[in-house]
Order: C-alpha cells, then sequence, then structure tokens
C-alpha cells in the first residue's frame, strides 16, 4: 500500500505544482492538501513531503545553475 501512495502523492503533489505556477496561485498546493487532509490525513502527510521534497530540488536545481553560470561553466 505504501507504494501506491507514495505514487498518488507524487502525482497529485506534481498536478498541483504545476497548476500552481501555471496559475500564479501560491494558495492552491494548499487547499488541495485540504480537500486530501478531509478524507485521509495519511494521504495528506505524503502529499505535502512530495511537494516539500519537489519544491526543494527545484531550489537546489536553480541553485545549482546560478553557480554554474557564475563560474562560466
Amino acid at each position: 500500500m505504501s507504494d501506491i501512495l507514495a505514487t498518488i502523492a507524487d502525482d497529485l503533489a506534481r498536478e498541483a505544482i504545476a497548476l500552481a505556477a501555471e496559475l500564479g496561485d501560491e494558495e492552491l498546493v494548499a487547499e488541495v492538501s485540504k480537500v486530501i487532509g478531509a478524507a485521509s490525513t495519511t494521504t495528506q502527510e505524503a502529499f505535502m513531503t512530495a511537494v516539500r521534497v519537489r519544491l526543494s530540488e527545484a531550489r537546489a536545481r536553480r541553485y545549482l545553475e546560478e553557480r554554474r553560470a557564475r563560474a562560466g561553466a
């Protein structure tokens, strides 16, 4: 079951992050989290973990690109 949970949570996280960026809606992820939490706190926790992991990855990749650009690489 944990594989299913992780897959669903990650799929929802990717979709919510992409739509939030597309719409310019910073609250969308939090709203999706509330909707999920109303039915399953376990799924909500997995969703928010996936969101944090994906957003931190994106932030780290931007930082690496900035450093690469500054180094002229």
